[in-house]
């Protein structure tokens, strides 16, 4: 009996150890299951970790909002812009006036005595700015494309200057010329044998001498400072009813060649305006009737007598 219960001991004992190997094997998985488990109810869904990460950004974002960011620059017009404006300049200061009618002194007869040298100015130097010299001085403004005033500014000294020379005391004190032909001076003497068109300027004039024997004489105009009328003895070479210049474009009826491009012929310009302007270096005839006579007389070869 003992025997048995101790067999039945030990094989209980042995039942009873093997039970609880078993248990605490199977205790043992379980338990893992439920950490798992336990861990995964703590976490949070996947599902709704990215939908969390994937959900557009709120209005709260400062890149969601388009209209705060583009509106400043699209609503304003390209026109309200300050930049997009012109700056006004003032308006260009007026030169100054050095000189005006009324005046009188050394410089004005400076500024007559340049204006002669151009034959802008065809009377007395007298130092005294009269109506005179103010024609002369809108003539010379005018054709150099300046307002006429006819006052002499910075402008238009600095023109006047460039285009003359330091006047000598002679034609700081020079007399008005005379154009009669009671006042003229005798004629060059290389004038008076032969055929010959006398010109003087001297007295603005020019006289047509056969043999001695004044037969036409007529007032002229001579070339500017800067384009002067060649002096000397010549010769006519050429002659022309209706010539128009190749280098000016301006006409030139009844021209009379004697000296390259410098030729005797009729100027419409010193017709209307006389003296109170210039030719480019031709002898100009303000008498249609004196021109057309003398355009048939002259021939070929006449000399041509030009001086001072």
């Amino acid at each position: 009996m003992k025997r048995q219960t101790s067999v039945e001991r030990h094989t209980l004992g042995k039942t009873v150890a093997a039970l609880a190997t078993a248990l605490i094997s199977l205790g043992a998985a379980t338990g893992c299951s439920d950490q798992a488990g336990a861990a995964a109810k703590a976490a949070p869904s996947p599902v709704r970790t990215t939908a969390a990460a994937s959900a557009p950004p709120t209005s709260a974002s400062p890149s969601a909002s388009p209209s705060a960011s583009a509106s400043p620059s699209t609503s304003a017009p390209p026109s309200a812009t300050p930049s997009a404006k012109p700056s006004k300049k003032p308006p260009a200061k007026p030169p100054k006036i050095l000189l005006r009618p009324g005046d009188k002194g050394g410089e004005v007869r400076e500024l007559q005595a340049r204006l002669r040298q151009i034959s802008w100015f065809n009377a007395a130097v007298t130092g005294s700015y009269g109506s005179l010299t103010t024609s002369a001085v809108s003539g010379f403004q005018g054709k150099r494309g300046l307002p006429r005033t006819g006052t002499v500014d910075e402008v238009t000294w600095r023109r006047l200057l460039g285009m003359t020379r330091e006047p000598t005391r002679a034609e700081l004190y020079a007399k008005a010329p005379s154009t009669t032909r009671a006042g003229l001076e005798a004629p060059d003497p290389r004038c008076m044998t032969g055929r010959v068109m006398c010109i003087s300027k001297r007295s603005n004039s020019l006289r047509w001498i056969v043999d001695g024997q004044v037969r036409l004489t007529t007032d002229v105009r001579f070339g500017s400072y800067a384009t002067p009328t060649r002096e000397g003895q010549f010769s006519v070479f050429q002659k022309n009813r209706y010539f128009t210049s190749t280098l000016y474009g301006s006409e030139m009826p009844y021209a009379m060649f004697f000296s390259g491009g410098q030729a005797v012929h009729y100027s419409s310009d010193f017709a209307a305006r006389g003296y109170n302007g210039a030719s480019h270096g031709c002898v100009n005839v303000r008498s249609v009737n004196a021109i057309a006579s003398l355009f048939a007389a002259v021939r070929l070869g006449d000399k041509v007598v030009v001086y001072r």
